[in-house]
């Protein structure tokens, strides 16, 4: 990703109807492990692929965060916006000895690593035993834009390659997954399609992704109670058959 874009990425991760509906969901499911005793309280938290910062800041509302990102201008950028620490490395070579952390999270991360076997193999390696691990990745083949171009997507997944990267079963076993951004997954569909067939992807002045032609407002405001209006079926347990994107929960186990 370009420098300018995550200039960019810093504002949208704290405004735009997306992020936030993805914070909602992803905090409320935090809250309910802990509150089930999946996830102790005041955990030790891994946030790989922190980006701008902003999930950093709120998982830190859960416990102690240790935040690491793979873009060295991404680092700095965010540190200074931020005041976070965040450290220089790769999701494919943790710097981290064996068993380090309660929760360790990657929220769309793994889609930009080629080898993302790999990615998962680390985060289950620096997680204690009976620790979780938490990400979202984006959903279906099918949705491919120019939005997964600029945004250096080496894929998009369905349930059962997330399943068989992480390999349920062996030292393992996951213990819920759920497709989200259900409700809206119908005109996003159209959209990308749509998009795709005119190219207006490559035409926009900015970064080029779905994000850009972001306007805050009501419609803002209705898209974001639509999507984080999920978190209720998901906090329920409930599987949304389909979706933009993907929540899957693992626990580490011998």
């Amino acid at each position: 990703m370009q420098h300018e874009y995550y200039k960019e990425y810093y504002e949208l991760e704290r405004s735009h109807w997306w992020f936030m509906a993805r914070e909602r969901i992803i905090t409320n499911y935090i809250k309910q492990l802990i509150s089930t005793g999946k996830l102790k309280e005041n955990p030790t938290i891994l946030n790989v692929g922190c980006g701008p910062g902003r999930s950093s800041e709120y998982l830190s509302a859960f416990g102690h965060v240790t935040s690491i990102e793979y873009d060295k201008f991404c680092c700095e950028f965010a540190s200074e916006k931020t005041g976070l620490e965040i450290l220089h490395g790769s999701i494919t070579e943790l710097p981290f000895e064996n068993e380090s952390f309660d929760l360790v999270c990657a929220f769309d991360v793994i889609e930009h690593v080629e080898d993302d076997m790999l990615a998962v193999s680390e985060l289950k390696r620096v997680a204690v035993n009976k620790g979780i691990l938490l990400i979202t990745v984006p959903a279906f083949m099918g949705l491919w834009s120019h939005h997964d171009v600029i945004n250096h997507h080496f894929r998009r997944y369905k349930m059962d390659r997330v399943d068989r990267i992480f390999k349920p079963g062996q030292n393992g076993t996951s213990l819920y997954y759920t497709y989200f951004n259900s409700f809206l997954f119908p005109p996003v569909y159209f959209f990308r399609k749509l998009s795709n067939m005119l190219g207006s992807g490559k035409k926009r002045k900015g970064s080029g992704s779905d994000f850009e032609a972001f306007n805050p407002g009501m419609v803002n405001s209705i898209l974001f109670r639509l999507m984080g209006s999920e978190s209720r079926f998901i906090n329920r347990g409930t599987k949304l058959p389909f979706g933009v994107s993907i929540l899957y929960c693992w626990e580490k186990g011998h």
